[in-house]
């Protein structure tokens, strides 16, 4: 099936080739192939454990390649293939590994990259898990974990040893969202022959185009953003050529396998990607417009915010924002007036992840998560500007603030 052209400027489908298709219709068109299934818009979910071979010759052809079609459900059925090749497609990337969560995507490249004797360079302001998985697990196995600034840029270069093997970043940073110099990061990774991997979760691949950028491995929470409901547990673990075997392998190796139906809430999560996160954007904007104006409110933690000590790499690299963001407040405000404020609220939930249409707001304590770099500053915040009227989240931030006043 096709369009039919009714004038010159016109193009089928078959012409407008993905080198050309915009970002926002990429996310439209990719992972479908309606043609494979009777023209339905979108691809079934399989729920699968069993796969049958017609002939012995059948079974070992399958099992010689077990990574290349179906070949037993915790390897993948077409609903993963589906936005396995969605996502490695939009972000540019060689292959995608489907895991069961944010942290097992994670934990699964850096055990995929790094064993007993190695190195690697974790950046000081990773998601919390991250730093708790390095500093167990992966120590425990004899792996040599180190943390860096991640405001270093190509500094890291004076880090990397004769045994390092991977370099880990996240930007923005997580709570704090420092924005890395990740082009002079991967550069100095790849002089010396180490992997960078970039949890790029707060920007998703629509946003930040981390292979164009020298990142090696592409991690994604995909729970938050690219699901965009609140409704399931995901992971993607985006690889160049050179690193996605080794991935793949250590993925079955250790049973990950995420559910057909959270696999099937990521497809569909990712078709309203580009429009859920421009509102996400434009609602975050404008709380930080209002926030700044609080005498409470000592600075705003968001790349996109023009004051922002990140705003110049962010506008170099990143095609736009999330809805993410940290507030740091004044030293004198104390806790009972921030637990007075955040009990009240009720259009700002309070719960962990982020991603989905509800604004949140947490209370955080960076100092805590840190061994590098120094956070010491008054109470933070983080914030996720959700979908609702932003008219109705600066009312109830009014009253948040009226009780943080009065306490």
């Amino acid at each position: 099936m096709g369009f039919t052209p009714i004038a010159s400027v016109c193009l089928t489908r078959a012409a407008v080739g993905s080198s050309r298709m915009k970002k926002s219709t990429r996310l439209i068109e990719k992972g479908r192939a309606g043609s494979e299934h009777h023209g339905v818009v979108n691809p079934p979910v399989y729920h699968a454990s069993t796969v049958l071979f017609p002939t012995v010759r059948a079974l070992k052809q399958a099992s010689a390649n077990p990574f290349e079609g179906v070949y037993y459900g915790r390897f993948g059925t077409p609903t993963h293939f589906a936005l396995e090749q969605a996502v490695a497609e939009l972000e540019g990337g060689h292959a995608t590994v489907t895991t069961s969560s944010g942290l097992a995507a994670i934990s699964t490249a850096l055990l995929a990259l790094a064993g007993a004797g190695d190195h690697v360079l974790i950046a000081d302001s990773v998601y919390g898990p991250t730093r708790k998985f390095c500093d167990g697990m992966l120590s425990r196995l004899g792996v040599d974990v180190e943390y860096y600034d991640p405001l270093i840029g190509a500094g890291i270069a004076t880090f990397i040893r004769p045994n390092t093997r991977a370099l880990f970043m996240e930007s923005p940073g997580s709570l704090t969202f420092e924005t890395q110099d990740v082009p002079a990061l991967c550069a100095a990774a790849r002089e010396k022959g180490v992997t960078s991997l970039l949890d790029n979760t707060w920007a998703t691949p629509l946003l930040f185009p981390a292979f164009a950028h020298g990142v090696d491995v592409s991690i994604h929470a995909a729970t938050k953003y690219i699901v965009g409901h609140a409704d399931a547990m995901l992971g993607l673990v985006v690889c160049n050529e050179a690193s996605y075997q080794a991935i793949k392998s250590t993925a079955v190796t250790l049973g990950q396998c995420a559910g057909p139906d959270d696999v099937y809430l990521g497809l569909r999560g990712l078709r309203t990607l580009d429009v859920r996160l421009k509102q996400h954007a434009a609602n975050a904007m404008a709380l930080c417009e209002w926030l700044v104006a609080q005498p409470e409110v000592e600075r705003i933690l968001y790349p996109a915010w023009p004051e922002d000590s990140g705003h110049a790499l962010w506008a170099r690299d990143f095609g736009g924002a999330s809805g993410l963001f940290g507030v740091v407040l004044e030293a004198s405000t104390s806790e009972t007036a921030v637990t007075a404020m955040l009990d009240g609220m009720q259009l700002f939930g309070m719960g962990y992840s982020w991603g989905g249409f509800e604004s949140l707001m947490l209370p955080t304590w960076p100092a805590q998560s840190r061994s590098v770099t120094q956070w010491d500053t008054g109470p933070c915040l983080r914030i996720h500007a959700g979908l609702e009227a932003v008219e109705d989240l600066v009312i109830d931030l009014e009253s948040g603030f009226r009780r943080l006043r009065r306490a």
